[in-house]
């Protein structure tokens, strides 16, 4: 299965996220640090990231931008509690693969992962 992050300044949504990708086979490393996900793409393969908008220190968008430069295979969702149009299309010209509104449900989460790993 792939190699994912998450990455969100909310400890337990990052780990929901995990917890519900990880049953579903795949192997996530969860963050709520952006230079510790930076890192960890640095280091790993990371075939897909989720990516809160609003993080701690960064915005979710130069994290994009960031692993985007480490690997431009890298897939890319985007997350957000504030969803505007223009973050929408700004995340799609920063190389985002999909844009989803928190909170996600379980479902919906399942099929948009599937859905962006399936994309060549």
């Amino acid at each position: 299965m792939a190699n994912i992050i998450t990455l969100d300044d909310v400890r337990d949504a990052a780990v929901i996220i995990g917890k519900i990708l990880r049953k579903k086979g795949h192997s996530v490393h969860t963050f709520t640090e952006e230079e510790d996900a930076i890192t960890h793409a640095e280091l790993h393969k990371v075939d897909l990231a989720i990516l809160d908008i609003n993080l701690k220190k960064m915005h979710g968008l130069d994290v994009l931008s960031v692993l985007k430069q480490i690997n431009p295979a890298t897939k890319v969702l985007i997350l957000t509690g504030y969803p505007d149009v223009t973050s929408s299309r700004e995340a799609m010209k920063h190389g985002a693969d999909e844009y989803c509104v928190k909170p996600i449900d379980r479902d919906v989460l399942e099929e948009k992962v599937e859905d962006v790993l399936r994309r060549p």
